[in-house]
Formats: C-alpha cells, sequence, structure tokens
C-alpha cells in the first residue's frame, strides 16, 4: 500500500479483500436459495439491501414470518456501526459535495473502513474521494455478483447446513469481534472483554425470559448502559 491516491491505486488496495466479499457473498446466495428465495430477490437484496450480515438475519426473519417492523429494525440495528464509521470518515470529505459524502457513506463496508483507516497510516490522513469511491464499488458489485453465483449454485445444494455454509454469519461476526478487539485502541482491552463476557451472559440468561425476536433488541440495549457504567465506573 502506497501513498497514491488515485483509481488505479484503489483497485490494487481493494483486490486482497475481494475474497471475504465472495466468500460470503456466495455462502449468503447458497442460504438464501435454499432457504425459498429466487436468484432475483436475493441479487435485488443485495443491490437495494447491500446490508452483509443484516441481509443472512433479514433471510433468517422473513422464514419466521416475523412482522416487518421487527426486520426492518433488526437490520437497522446490526448495521447501526456504519453510521459511527459514517462519522469517522466524514471530515476526510469536508471539501467534497454532499451527494459525494453521501455515495460514501451509502456505500461503506467493514472492510473498506478498516482498509481507509490503514490508508491514513502512509498518506499522512489524506483520503480522496476517488480513491475511496472506487474501493466502495468494488465491494458492491463483488458482493452483488457473488450473491448470485452463490444462489445458482444453491440450485445444487439443497441443504447448505451439511456443509457448514449456514456457520457463514456466525464465523463472520467472530472475525468482526476479534478485529475489533485487536485494533481498537481507543478502548482498554480488558473493557472489550468484559462487555464481552456481560453480553454472553446476558443471551444466556435472556433465551430463558425473553422471546426470540426481542432477544437481540433487549440485550443490546442493556449490554450498551452496563458497558458506559463499566467504562467510567472502572475505567
Amino acid at each position: 500500500m502506497d501513498a497514491n491516491l488515485d483509481r488505479k491505486t484503489a483497485l490494487k488496495d481493494v483486490l486482497p479483500t475481494a475474497f471475504g466479499y465472495v466468500g460470503i457473498g456466495l455462502a449468503f446466495g447458497i442460504v438464501g436459495k435454499a432457504s425459498g428465495l429466487s436468484v432475483l430477490e436475493l441479487g435485488l437484496m443485495s443491490l437495494i439491501a447491500y446490508g452483509g450480515s443484516a441481509q443472512f438475519i433479514m433471510v433468517s426473519m422473513m422464514l419466521a414470518h416475523s412482522p416487518i417492523l421487527s426486520i426492518v429494525l433488526a437490520a437497522f440495528l446490526v448495521n447501526a456501526r456504519m453510521i459511527l464509521m459514517s462519522f469517522t470518515t466524514a471530515p476526510y470529505f469536508k471539501a467534497d459535495s454532499l451527494l459525494k459524502n453521501i455515495f460514501v457513506g451509502s456505500l461503506l463496508t467493514d472492510e473498506s473502513f478498516a482498509l481507509a483507516m490503514n490508508k491514513l497510516n502512509v498518506t499522512k490522513g489524506q483520503l480522496s474521494f476517488a480513491w475511496f469511491d472506487t474501493i466502495n464499488w468494488f465491494a458492491y458489485f463483488t458482493w452483488f455478483f457473488a450473491t448470485i453465483a452463490g444462489a445458482l449454485l444453491g440450485n445444487f445444494i439443497t441443504n447448505p447446513a451439511k456443509l457448514g455454509v449456514d456457520f457463514a454469519l456466525v464465523a463472520m461476526f467472530i472475525g468482526l469481534l476479534y478485529l475489533q478487539l485487536i485494533s481498537d485502541k481507543s478502548l482498554a482491552f480488558n473493557l472489550q472483554l468484559s462487555v464481552i463476557v456481560l453480553t454472553l451472559g446476558l443471551v444466556f440468561v435472556g433465551m430463558i425470559f425473553i422471546p426470540t425476536k426481542f432477544l437481540v433488541l433487549v440485550v443490546t440495549l442493556i449490554t450498551c448502559l452496563l458497558g458506559m457504567v463499566i467504562k467510567y465506573v472502572y475505567f
């Protein structure tokens, strides 16, 4: 990775991340097809919703016949971290138009955000719209085509659970959690670990008393509150 911020350099920088998009995209296509969705429906979901992990949750909740409002809320909460990421990247595009900022924020992904944060280390704190825009559009279309390929492949895989494909979402979250622990130096490691243990404990207890469709929402709100208390009292 060098200090250039043009589109050609962006393609070179983003290429290694393609494997992540392809792997999860294929898994989503296969799982979605096995869930009864058509190739067209899955493709449109990846183009319109473009939510990554949220799309897995949307499919599972659709299968469970959850209310539309619950599906929308769950998708929002799962991808709410993108709001914070957008706030972090926004200052680097103050000189660009509102439309360009909307494009950057709307197509932002975990991978493109991480790539941008690494890029800052070699550009002396500079980012360009051309570079970031190329990164985002590459991710967008790679995810779309991987979804289509997975959906077509799903015609030959009637039970993805036998291959462990349905574990892709869990594996992705484990990976994201690990990256968060090792990369975020703004929070103490013991604090992050404490909140993770607290979350697991609340989920375990919550499964006994709280309906499944509300479990994630309730545990998220409680953990956020307790996490703030732990941070300011003990750290």
